[in-house]
């Protein structure tokens, strides 16, 4: 069967500093029209940093569209036309204070694909030297080091529910 749908037009609803919306209308494979809303966003990266093979650094900052502060890995979107790997190294060190001497793509997710565009390319991060961290404007963060099975024991019992941070981990181990 034939699951590809063609966008017949598309008009955009919302333009703004973090995401864009839009409103598609297609076709879908059975020759019916349907809508489809499309969140785009520029993508970001998430960094599964280890100062020892036994350790992972973590960062706690509040999530303002949660209401909660979250335990999770660094990470950061991508500007616009930035490089992936080039938002990792910058996002490690604004977050964390470190800087990475050996770096291994883990690859990619897709946050929400039935309705975002949004790619997250995780990194693992090794080799660290501290050079100081300097958070973005308006970014509250503290970095913790923790042991990747107290890590582990939280993303078990529900503590650590942020999907970025687990797919990292389970990639990264």
């Amino acid at each position: 069967m034939d699951f590809e749908e063609k966008t017949l037009d598309f008009e955009y609803v919302y333009k703004g500093k973090v995401i864009d919306v839009r409103r598609d209308n297609v076709e879908i494979s059975t020759g019916k029209k349907s809508v489809r809303e499309v969140v785009e966003h520029t993508g970001g990266v998430v960094i599964f940093a280890q100062k020892s093979p036994d350790t992972v650094l973590m960062v706690k900052q509040f999530r303002y569209p949660i209401k909660q502060t979250v335990l999770e890995l660094p990470a950061g979107k991508l500007e616009r036309g930035e490089e992936p790997f080039s938002a990792a190294k910058r996002e490690l060190e604004e977050e964390t204070g470190y800087r990475a001497n050996v770096w291994q793509s883990l690859g990619y997710i897709n946050t929400t694909p039935g309705f975002c565009n949004e790619k997250l390319y995780l990194y693992k991060a090794q080799e660290l030297e501290f050079v100081g961290e300097h958070p973005d404007e308006g970014e509250v963060i503290e970095c913790f080091e923790y042991k990747i099975d107290d890590i582990i024991n939280k993303i078990k019992n529900g503590e650590i529910n942020d999907s970025k941070t687990i797919c990292a981990i389970m990639r990264g181990l």
